[in-house]
């Protein structure tokens, strides 16, 4: 029986996991659940899967969950709040993996030290290697851990570097399914609503990586993820939009030949890969009918009508913290979206003063890595700020 801690158990990635789990009872337990503040949920979890270790966000997500465990007599695990015992779940010796889904940089910490201790590593967490590759990777080399990404391109691109060997790759190619904008025109993306941007066509997601898909900032991170995963750099990965999102990656040899990896559009298929490697196992989905008629297209990303794309090439080959800069000022563009408070576009435009105004440096740990991040957020803030402010003062002249 092999254990594992799941960071994130509450969210798209951690209940997919949860449900490939429940195919290999007898070769996969969980040793520790690690949420946020979705209580019900975990609690149901807990009684499922009989955690050793639950832990959740803060104090008072810790005393929800005690009243959600009783009121539903489910036997409480082990509990604890915060930073420091996801940390410890994820270093705890009676875990071999350490499923890393958390959103945003606060798995970023526990999934590092799992890779300082060399454990396997299945990452669905972008910004582990968008904010930390550099230090991240550094442990992985040092420790001997195995980091298999569960993101379906990587994970795609995983299978098809076992085709050959380094020296033989010409270039990574990325798809993207283009989100829900492929064929909007630029001009009408002003007005976009989030209950628009959040109607993925084709994959079910949470709310940030569904709104990044939508601006194509989630392929722009994984141009960044693939970069340290492979060992590549940002002019050997090419992006292609790939609407059925079919083909997950392909991986063209310098004899010219292109491997692609194609599946079922359903994330059960990477984060079994990840858990079962290098052991193909049984597929947890319906696998894909050739025998019916379908028209498969690839075409050129739009970088002007797209500019996040573009920026995370440029912070990528920018090195140090330029990339921990692009996820924090995403992440704070994206949460005023979703609020109203800034336009569609405003996304963009504050990722890109934001790097204008942050000087990039060069972390040598966790704890300045984070405060890069900080640092990233409170400018990316203030920018929204200011224009509110602007627009508040224009709208008052135009009254008067």
């Amino acid at each position: 029986m092999t254990n594992l801690t799941l960071l994130g158990s509450t969210g798209s990635i951690g209940t997919s996991t949860l449900d490939v789990i429940r195919r290999w009872r007898d070769r996969f337990g969980i040793f520790a659940l690690a949420a946020g503040r979705n209580v019900t949920l975990l609690a149901d979890q807990i009684g499922e899967f009989r955690p050793k270790v639950a832990v959740v966000a803060d104090q008072t997500a810790l005393e929800e969950l005690r009243k959600v465990l009783d009121l539903k007599g489910i036997p409480a695990p082990e509990l604890a709040c915060g930073a420091s015992a996801r940390v410890a779940v994820a270093a705890a010796p009676e875990a071999a993996i350490v499923m890393s889904a958390i959103v945003g940089v606060e798995g970023l910490e526990a999934t590092y030290e799992a890779a300082r201790l060399g454990k396997r590593i299945g990452l669905a967490n972008k910004e582990v290697l968008v904010a930390g590759g550099k230090l991240v990777t550094e442990a992985v080399r040092a420790s001997g851990a195995t980091l298999l990404p569960v993101d379906s391109e990587h994970n795609g691109a995983h299978q098809c570097f076992r085709a050959g060997r380094r020296r033989e790759i010409a270039k990574l190619i990325l798809t993207a399914s283009g989100g829900p904008f492929h064929q909007t025109p630029a001009h009408l993306l002003e007005k976009v609503t989030p209950e628009q941007a959040l109607n993925h066509p084709t994959w079910k997601m949470g709310r940030r990586i569904t709104i990044d898909s939508a601006t194509l900032m989630n392929k722009g991170f994984e141009v960044i993820e693939a970069c340290w995963l492979f060992g590549l750099s940002p002019k050997e990965v090419e992006v292609v939009v790939h609407p059925q999102s079919k083909v997950h990656a392909m991986v063209e040899y310098n004899d010219g030949s292109v491997i692609a990896q194609v599946c079922t559009t359903d994330m059960r298929m990477p984060i079994q890969y990840a858990l079962t490697y290098p052991e193909r196992a049984d597929a947890p989905v319906p696998r894909l009918d050739w025998t019916q008629s379908a028209q498969w297209t690839f075409d050129p990303p739009d970088y002007a009508k797209f500019p996040l794309l573009k920026l995370a090439y440029e912070a990528q080959a920018a090195g140090g913290s330029a990339t921990c800069t692009l996820n924090a000022a995403d992440e704070v563009a994206v949460e005023a979206f979703l609020k109203g408070e800034i336009g569609f576009t405003a996304i963009a435009a504050t990722v890109n003063e934001t790097l204008q105004r942050v000087a990039s440096v060069s972390p040598r740990s966790i704890g300045e890595l984070l405060e890069a991040d900080r640092r990233s957020r409170e400018v990316a803030r203030e920018i929204i700020r200011a224009g509110k402010r602007e627009t508040m003062t224009t709208g008052a002249a135009l009254s008067a």
